[in-house]
């Protein structure tokens, strides 16, 4: 299997950053780590094995990004309006610098957003907010957000909130979407959801679900049973799903 690691300054976010690239063609998956993972957390927790053979096939080609939540969301020594603002460099990173790299290095037209835990929040953010972009979102173990407080779960931005917060909270911009031209973007999407039954933010994705079929959105929601919030469950999710 092709395996590239690959490394630049990104002037946006005054820092060195890394990625890693499995596979040589097929469709372009932008893969999101979990809360302070790192760009080879997908490989060591066996996820890049379980699609081995799609990737040698060359259906699909993995672009594996790096991780700046200890700089924004759980970075508790900025002000909560700082977090969110570098928050919003790194998407800049990830449209002007990431994106941008996956096109060069392949052509085929269909871009994946996919993540699981927070990098399902970062992976659906993302797909709902620049919906052109991309062609399918596959989320497992997600939450929506940032702002509740569930169970050991607790609001990332102290109880502060401003239009930057709401524009980069799902289950908050999409009851108040109306731009038709983006929803029917993300009505053309393969949206899939996955989350345990037991997982605390449950809750969270069934609201989610309802505001997708109010805006006419189709997607698929499956439930596991028990938490299924660890690795052992998204090795089987990803063979299944992406």
């Amino acid at each position: 299997m092709n395996r590239e690691y690959h490394r630049w300054y990104s002037a946006r976010l005054h820092r060195n950053m890394e990625l890693l690239v499995f596979g040589h063609a097929g469709a372009k998956v932008l893969v999101f780590p979990t809360r302070d993972g790192h760009f080879f957390e997908y490989e060591n927790l066996g996820m890049v094995a379980q699609i081995a053979e799609k990737i040698e096939q060359g259906h699909m080609q993995l672009y594996c990004v790096d991780s700046l939540d200890r700089e924004t969301f759980y970075c508790n020594w900025r002000q909560p309006p700082d977090r969110i603002q570098r928050h919003m460099l790194f998407e800049q990173y990830i449209l002007n610098e990431v994106v941008p790299f996956m096109d060069e290095k392949n052509d085929h037209p269909c871009r994946i957003s996919h993540g699981c835990s927070l990098g399902a929040f970062h992976a659906a953010n993302i797909a709902f907010r620049h919906p052109e972009l991309f062609d399918k979102l596959c989320a497992f173990s997600g939450r929506y957000d940032l702002n509740q407080n569930v169970e050991n779960f607790y609001n990332l931005f102290d109880g502060y909130y401003d239009e930057n917060i709401y524009f980069h909270s799902p289950s908050h911009y999409l009851p108040g979407l109306e731009n038709e031209e983006k929803l029917e973007h993300i009505r053309k999407m393969d949206i899939v959801l996955v989350i345990g039954r037991q997982d605390p933010f449950l809750q969270n994705n069934l609201d989610l679900s309802e505001t997708l079929w109010q805006k006419g959105i189709w997607h698929a929601m499956h439930q596991w049973d028990g938490r299924a919030h660890r690795g052992r469950y998204w090795r089987k999710m990803v063979k299944i799903y992406l």
